[in-house]
């Protein structure tokens, strides 16, 4: 198998990615402004990225083992435009 993210899988990736650093400095910037920060913040990073972003490299991983070239694709997408909408929403409840 080869990884490999193409054409707009790769920017779906980064979408996801830009959208997490940004949640992430919104909410570092909310904890030192309160006067709250905590080691739980950036944990939940990393377990974002183990449960969010690890299935999305699995699913490009898996691009060679699908004949009709659509299948996993389409799966693929659905999991980019979920991950955005997840961090869009977070990020307005922080706001």
């Amino acid at each position: 198998m080869t990884f490999e993210l193409t054409d707009w899988m790769l920017y779906g990736m980064w979408l996801v990615l830009g959208l997490m650093g940004l949640d992430f400095l919104l909410g570092l910037y909310k904890s030192f402004k309160t006067n709250t920060f905590s080691h739980t913040l950036i944990l939940g990073y990393l377990q974002d990225m183990l449960f969010y972003i690890l299935p999305l490299f699995l699913l490009s991983n898996m691009m060679s083992l699908d004949h009709t070239d659509w299948l996993i694709k389409v799966g693929y997408y659905v999991g980019i435009v979920g991950v955005a909408l997840k961090y869009l929403m977070d990020m307005k409840k922080k706001m």
